[in-house]
């Protein structure tokens, strides 16, 4: 085999035999370990057949820098070079500057220095392949910069669990090895050790962070936040009113609804990873910000409250006990507001000290409160004499069957509901912490829904057994025995008879009037007290821990203004201390009011106001069918949350219509200052998902209808160049088509260097977004092309999308045409042929002025400041001496620039400028023209060929807007003198069928009259250095001269088409006759038939005909109607 420095150079794209890469020379061996540093590493661990495994060190190095020399500065080119570290401190064998010989190399594979050295810290591993008698690689993958799947690549930038790694992008596999595809950074096929990567794993986590698993961070804060002190202190009064049947109703309704509730929330919480936020990250990710900001806000803020309402109740039951051992301290208000302010002290102290020190608090409060409920359960089947006058006499089934049937007192079936509702809330305790559970799209699903299960038994099993064992009145008096014969209750039965005090309603125990029932009944009652305390502190706690967290994401999402201070977050566990402190100031506030009937309707309200969203989200998401809406949870059904949310709503409105009126109007609000606000964020929401199908669906349907003349609407390209560059032509075409019509502004992107599309991708995100922040209501489309006409084409026949599609081209007037290469003019004509080849209507806007503003740079600071990452507030005017025309989208340049004709703000003061010239500053003004509102004044419409009726309806569409509705349409047509009135009338009758108001309609009778000498004169002055004069010389010259520059005026054109010459000359001085005044000029385009007028003479017809006028728009339809009479 021969040298490889001697062996001919292999193409990139040659074809490589059987493993796609050129086996190496025998004797070259791989130099010394070095720590790869390149992005794409390929690791060598054979060597080819023949090579001698005893060669020393020296002679590989030797090898080594005898091939860079030879293959070396060819290789360069094609290939980066990049300098390597020896890891131990001694330097490398080979030159920093060797590259590989050209024959190791292909499009694929690339063997630089790191190819030559494992990741496995530079130990070789080298094996004979007896089959291929080739290199071959311990991976697959690692031979190609082209990577396999790994999740790091679908990180994203902010991800918490690891780095974000960057694929190889489509240009560096596909474009040619000329343009250097590598990049410096992370490699993409490494395979690390597993010392590395437990190394890696430790750096991407700070070392001391608490994360939860699904029974501590979910099931436990869950089953605390619903178990509250209903079940203690008010479960038994619903089975006094409702009964045993009701009751258990009542409450799997509840469970019902927060079953769907906990089933969506499963659902969405597996759709991807989980951040901190809880109810707000799942609805705002679902639904987008309008909805997830507006609930976020009021689901922190009820989060907070509710600190104060579990709070309160807490210091309610302490002040029940002081008053029993006569031990108040002031009075009853006072003392709520003291021992409750205390109680919130200590529960931020636990707060703030860190979650692993609140997870500690709740787990003893869970086995506190489990306790209480255990020691209920067995007090319940120990029946002790002292206790019958109080009303339990244990399991009897008399008194299973007198309790099983309603007796409501003063209330119904619903307010029962309404006052144990807020027993079952709490489902999302957990999913509010989603940011320190370690994995929660595993802990979400399971914690919640056992959470629900088991509190969900335990309610049933509460309401059974009380209705079992204790009677619903009861006098508490021992001396209350059977007295009289006619007895009726399930108390006879035991010796006892109550009717004297339910009658006279003075009965103080039972399950009607005693809400201490379960401390009588437990089989040791101070337990219950405990219990007590820990159902509302336990929720207390989880709240208070809850709305900073959630408030925190809300702030950090920056959808409110003012509130950034709260994003914040400290030590480890990235601590809202600040939310905190906010959450305890809200929550002392409502607990100096300690009236708790008042907030707890609210409270609930904005819970359910939540739950019903998050069921709406998962139907929203399902219904849009959107191929990233794929929940690893399965057991839900998008039906069933639809019925889920309209519960909440149903349930909102049961339990306090004017609480649920009011939040329904809050979260309105909400959702519409946000909508307005409009904040730049991209979530991938179910709503954008739901929009993009609805418009897809319409699209197509609307294609299978014919187009019909009343539904014509004037759908326009309008060659803008990029929207910026020319103002005024974006302005007034955007003033009629919007709300009515499609616009489209076309770019045709020329230059002599190739075509960069990533450039021209990246250019079409970021000027429709400029036409989106200015409220443009239009479509940028930029297209590359060999030359101005052949773009054009592109776009005639490809922008839009079924029946959206363009149906006129809008151009703007080309004001130095005679200054430039006349081919551009023979390209501008034939961009209006083109269009009516088409069968687009074409509209040309002349102002005087001017209509490009791109070589003044500064004159829009929008574009700029939406690109710039900090507030730049002066803007400085400069001039770029190479101005475009006014026709042209784009110019070959040779410092064309992806940027070309951008307006920027340039941020250096230093910077040379130039002062704006008096031209300068007169084009600026008029092309703002378009943009304030026109006063009292007129739109002429100069109707002089019937070209379908467009000529007319864009003046028509024009005085409808509120920037042109003080304008007064005049019209002018052509006529004989001795038929004036009856053309006027003809007219006048023509256009009130067509529904159009008019102020005036003038008859012009000498439309034909001989324009005057001068201007005559003037014109042929003017297209004197385009003409062929063709009778001057030899035909095949003229011939010759005519096929090189086919823009020349023959002398036969000149003057067969006289007549038509001299009639734009006369229309140019009756316009400035009668229309001198006019805001805008709308008038027929004159037709040139394609390859008998010559360009230069129809550009001359067009500037006469259009000089030294207010701003004036040539309009020629496509002969189709686009007006109608018939309804």
């Amino acid at each position: 085999m021969s040298e490889p420095s001697s062996a001919p150079s292999a193409p990139a794209d040659s074809a490589a035999p059987e493993n796609d890469f050129l086996a190496p020379d025998a004797g070259q061996r791989p130099s010394g370990p070095t720590p790869s540093q390149s992005r794409f590493q390929v690791d060598l661990v054979s060597e080819a057949a023949g090579a001698s495994e005893e060669k020393s060190a020296s002679s590989e190095n030797s090898a080594a820098d005898g091939d860079s020399g030879a293959g070396g500065e060819e290789a360069k080119g094609r290939f980066r070079v990049v300098n390597f570290a020896d890891p131990n401190g001694s330097g490398s064998g080979a030159s920093p500057e060797a590259v590989p010989p050209e024959g190791l190399q292909n499009g694929d594979t690339v063997m630089s220095e790191t190819s030559l050295h494992s990741s496995t810290g530079g130990q070789h591993h080298y094996h004979y392949d007896t089959h291929t008698n080739t290199y071959y690689l311990r991976t697959f993958g690692h031979n190609t910069i082209d990577a396999v799947p790994k999740i790091d690549f679908y990180r994203q930038t902010a991800a918490p669990l690891g780095e974000k790694l960057v694929r190889p992008t489509l240009s560096e596999l596909h474009d040619g090895l000329e343009k250097e595809p590598f990049e410096d950074g992370f490699p993409n096929g490494d395979e690390l050790t597993p010392a590395e990567e437990a190394a890696a794993k430790e750096a991407a986590e700070p070392k001391g962070v608490v994360k939860f698993g699904w029974i501590k961070g979910v099931l436990v804060r869950c089953m605390l936040n619903i178990w509250g002190v209903m079940l203690f202190i008010r479960m038994t009064w619903i089975v006094g009113q409702a009964g045993i049947a009701l009751a258990c109703v009542i409450v799997g309704m509840a469970t019902v609804v927060t079953t769907i509730t906990g089933l969506s929330t499963s659902a969405i919480a597996t759709n991807g990873f989980v951040r901190g936020g809880g109810a707000y990250y799942l609805i705002s990710r679902s639904l987008g910000p309008e909805f997830g900001g507006s609930i976020g806000l009021i689901f922190a803020f009820a989060n907070a409250v509710a600190v104060a309402m579990y709070v309160v109740g807490f210091a309610e039951t302490v002040v029940e006990l002081l008053k029993g051992a006569d031990a108040l301290m002031t009075d009853d208000i006072n003392d709520i507001r003291i021992i409750g302010t205390i109680t919130v002290i200590v529960l931020l102290g636990i707060s703030v000290a860190g979650m692993e020190w609140e997870a500690k608090a709740q787990i003893f409060l869970l086995v506190v409160l489990v306790t209480a409920i255990v020691n209920y359960f067995i007090g319940s089947f120990i029946s002790v004499e002292s206790k019958k006058p109080s009303g339990f006499f244990g399991y009897d089934g008399e008194i299973m069957w007198e309790n099983m049937g309603p007796d409501f007192r003063d209330e119904t079936f619903f307010s029962v509901f309404a006052i144990f509702f807020p027993a079952a809330t709490g489902i999302l305790a957990g999913a509010n912490i989603s940011g320190d559970l370690a994995d929660p799209q595993m802990a979400i699903p399971r914690g919640t829904l056992l959470a629900i299960l088991i509190t969900g038994i335990v309610y049933l099993g509460v309401a059974v057994s009380t209705g079992s064992c204790i009677v619903r009145d009861a006098s508490g008096n021992p001396n209350d025995t059977i007295s009289t014969a006619n007895c009726t209750g399930a108390s006879c039965k035991f010796g006892f008879d109550f009717s004297s005090c339910k009658s006279q309603k003075t009965c103080r125990y039972g399950l009607h009037s005693d809400f201490q029932v379960m401390s009588l009944v437990s089989g040791f009652s101070p337990i219950i007290s405990a219990g007590i305390f820990s159902a509302t502190l336990s929720s207390a706690l989880a709240s208070l821990v809850s709305a900073p967290k959630v408030f925190q994401a809300l702030c950090k999402d920056n959808i409110y203004p003012y509130i950034g201070i709260f994003a914040k977050g400290y030590g480890k566990n990235n601590e809202p201390l600040r939310g905190y402190i906010l959450t305890f100031g809200i929550a002392l506030a409502f607990i100096l009011i300690a009236e708790l009937n008042t907030i707890a309707p609210i409270i609930s309200n904005f819970f359910l106001a939540s739950y019903a969203l998050i069921n709406f989200s998962v139907f929203h998401a399902s219904l849009a069918n959107s191929p990233g809406w794929r929940p690893s949870f399965k057991y839900y059904n998008m039906w069933v949350s639809l019925a889920g949310a309209v519960l909440c709503c149903v349930v909102m409105f049961v339990i306090n219509w004017a609480a649920a009126l009011l939040t329904n109007v809050i979260v309105m609000a909400l959702y519409i200052y946000v909508s307005h606000k409009k904040p730049d964020v991209n979530w991938g929401s179910s709503t954008q998902a739901l929009t993009y199908q609805q418009a897809l669906t319409h699209t197509l349907h609307l294609s299978a209808v014919e187009d019909h003349v009343k539904n014509f609407r004037p759908q326009c390209l309008v060659m803008t160049g990029y929207p910026n560059s020319r103002p005024a032509l974006l302005d007034l075409v955007h003033t009629f088509t919007k709300n009515v019509g499609l616009m489209i502004c076309g770019h045709v992107r020329m230059g002599y260097r190739k075509p960069n599309f990533k450039d021209l991708a990246a250019d079409q995100s970021r000027y429709q977004r400029w036409l989106m922040r200015n409220e443009t209501k239009a479509f940028y489309t930029p297209v590359f092309a060999e030359d101005l006409r052949q773009g054009s084409q592109y776009l005639l026949q490809a922008a839009g999308l079924g029946r959206l599609r363009p149906n006129t081209l809008v151009l703007g007037f080309k004001n130095d045409w005679r200054d430039g290469d006349m081919m551009n003019v023979e390209t501008y004509i034939n961009m209006i042929h083109d269009a009516f080849d088409f069968q687009y209507g074409a509209v040309i806007l002349r102002l005087q002025e001017g209509l490009d503003v791109s070589h003044i740079q500064g004159q829009d600071e929008l574009l700029s400041s939406q690109e710039k990452s900090s507030g730049v507030k002066d803007v400085i005017v400069s001039i770029d001496t190479s101005k475009d025309s006014d026709c042209d989208s784009s110019k070959p340049s040779s410092k064309t620039t992806s940027l070309q004709n951008s307006p920027a703000v340039q941020k250096d003061k230093k910077s040379p400028t130039v002062p704006l010239n008096v031209s300068d500053q007169r084009l600026l003004e008029a092309s703002q023209q378009f943009q304030q509102k026109q006063g009292k004044g007129t739109v002429d419409v100069w109707w002089l060929f019937d070209d379908g009726g467009l000529t007319l309806l864009i003046p028509y569409l024009l005085t409808n807007k509120k920037r042109w509705k003080d304008c007064k349409i005049r019209v002018f047509i052509g006529g004989k003198i001795n038929r004036i009135d009856h053309d006027r009338r003809a007219m006048a009758t023509l256009l009130s069928k067509f529904r159009i108001d008019f102020s005036d309609i003038t008859v012009l009778g000498d439309i034909n009259t001989k324009p005057k000498k001068e201007h005559v004169a003037t014109f042929e002055e003017m297209v004197e250095p385009y003409r062929l004069k063709e009778d001057n010389m030899e035909l095949e010259a003229a011939e010759r001269l005519k096929n090189s520059e086919p823009w020349r005026i023959t002398d036969n054109e000149l003057e067969l088409y006289r007549a038509k010459t001299n009639r734009q000359i006369r229309l140019n001085e009756l316009l400035k006759e009668h229309s001198s005044t006019a805001n805008l000029i709308v008038m027929s385009l004159p037709l040139a038939r394609k390859g008998a007028v010559s360009s230069a003479l129809y550009m001359a017809w067009l500037e006469v005909l259009s000089k030294d006028l207010p701003p004036i728009l040539l309009v020629r339809g496509n002969h189709q109607s686009v007006l109608t009479f018939y309804s």
